[in-house]
């Protein structure tokens, strides 16, 4: 019986309707934070700890990432571990606040994308949140990963505004929030979008990344995937790292200001 080109397109509708009926929420979600960094710029200012345990008045940065995602309502929290993994471990054991903490940790640094894979058996969630350890941006994480289910997406990034984008390099996204293409740090100045340095990623895919080997998300993982399911979250949060000693030191002004509120996500 032929099909009446008004009923294929009732199907198309029915079946978008019912793939974003099928939401996902951060409790059901694995959060990963990549935890493992060397923190050899930080070398000057920080020489006895991890990267993840800088203190930031008077508290490991790591705390402000983990506090994020417990008032989130995540629940479980892998740790990729690296230099000085066993005092990460002593100080947080297995549980902060509401968070069910656990821990991968890697022999010899296999970077962001390596030490993802060597967590991959950890992951029970077909979906999983990465965080980088040394950089925050205030966001709604909740209505992040409601945007991400919306629609099928395989991967994403989110991504922040900064007034100067050299010392990043600079995400473009399309009308449509897919991401167009990377463009590495020093190629352009003034004002931009940058990867912020959360991700939410189909748990299936990192069965691509090579198991024992250093990998980079940044430079190996993502760039493929552009026009392949990879989009951008624009997100108007404040943000910061602390991968050099000039940021670091701005770390305590930017967490030391009062009442910071969290803003949704906006394109600008």
């Amino acid at each position: 019986m032929p099909t009446f080109d008004g009923e294929a397109e009732s199907s198309k509708v029915k079946a978008q309707k019912e793939k974003r009926r099928k939401t996902i929420k951060l409790f059901d979600i694995t959060a990963v934070i990549l935890a493992g960094g060397l923190g050899t710029r930080l070398r000057s200012v920080l020489s006895d700890r991890p990267k993840v345990l800088a203190e930031v008045l008077c508290r490991p940065f790591l705390t402000y990432l983990l506090d994020q995602l417990s008032s989130a309502g995540a629940r479980k929290v892998i740790l990729c571990t690296g230099y000085m993994g066993s005092r990460v471990q002593e100080i947080y054991g297995d549980a902060y606040k509401s968070l069910y903490l656990l821990y991968s940790q890697e022999e010899e640094p296999l970077g962001t994308g390596g030490a993802l894979r060597l967590a991959l058996s950890l992951i029970k969630s077909d979906s999983v949140l990465v965080m980088n350890g040394d950089s925050y941006i205030h966001a709604d994480l909740n209505s992040y990963v409601d945007w991400f289910s919306q629609i099928h997406r395989k991967a994403s990034l989110l991504l922040a505004k900064v007034p100067d984008i050299s010392r990043y390099g600079m995400v473009k996204v399309g009308q449509d929030e897919s991401i167009l293409v990377f463009e590495e740090k020093g190629m352009a100045k003034g004002a931009g979008w940058i990867n912020a340095g959360v991700y939410l990623v189909r748990t299936l895919l990192l069965k691509s990344i090579p198991s024992g080997k250093a990998f980079s998300l940044e430079r190996e993982f993502f760039p493929p995937l552009v026009g392949d399911g990879l989009f951008g979250y624009q997100c108007k949060g404040r943000f910061i790292d602390i991968g050099t000693p000039e940021s670091y030191i701005k770390a305590e002004k930017f967490f030391g200001e009062s009442k910071i509120k969290v803003v949704e996500n906006n394109a600008y």
